[in-house]
């Protein structure tokens, strides 16, 4: 447990030791900021509308993470390119890969997720490696399962449990006990 920690505290103290790098920031905007857009975020961010590529807490109204970034984003608007962590807010739009949670009311990733999603309008547009849970779940490519009142999938290896489920690339009864069926109420599968 020690050398985790003593480990933990040189690789941080190397990151934040980077001269493009700041342990704190303050936004107004991206513009009228303490640091610039491009200063890499390695601690705390407090922000009106803030935008970095970070790897810290971000607490804001609208907390924008630009490049690979990773930590925990409360806002009620969290946007990313490229994140690790976890995503709270109102709406969580992720252009890029994301491993970690998104919870909001309305979760939005056009990249791979891999991880949770948890909101009460689920949005994925890449793969989907996982768990969607929300009023209504929407997925390209899903790996996992879908739990809320509507769930959709282009392609579903996994279960979806809902009012209305909806799988395209399942047949119609025809490949039980593999697939189930291209629409159903309660219970859908694909494996």
């Amino acid at each position: 447990m020690k050398t985790t920690f003593i480990a933990a505290a040189l690789v941080a103290t190397a990151i934040m030791a980077r001269a493009d790098s700041s342990a704190f920031q303050a936004s107004l905007t991206p513009d009228i900021a303490i640091h610039p857009s491009t200063t890499e975020i390695n601690g705390f961010a407090i922000n009106v509308w803030g935008q970095n590529p970070q790897h810290s807490f971000n607490l804001g109204f609208v907390n924008g993470s630009t490049g690979d970034s990773a930590g925990f984003s409360l806002g009620l608007v969290n946007y990313t390119e490229s994140y690790i962590g976890v995503q709270w807010g109102i709406v969580n739009y992720s252009t890029g890969t994301v491993i970690g949670w998104h919870g909001a009311v309305v979760n939005i990733s056009k990249g791979d997720f891999h991880g949770w999603q948890d909101g009460d309008v689920n949005v994925s547009l890449g793969t989907m490696i996982g768990l969607q849970s929300g009023y209504v779940n929407v997925a390209q490519d899903i790996r996992g399962v879908q739990l809320g009142l509507v769930n959709y999938a282009k392609k579903l290896h996994g279960v979806q449990v809902g009012v209305a489920n909806i799988a395209l690339n399942n047949g119609w009864f025809d490949e039980m006990p593999d697939k189930f069926a291209k629409g159903f109420p309660i219970v859908n599968w694909s494996f």
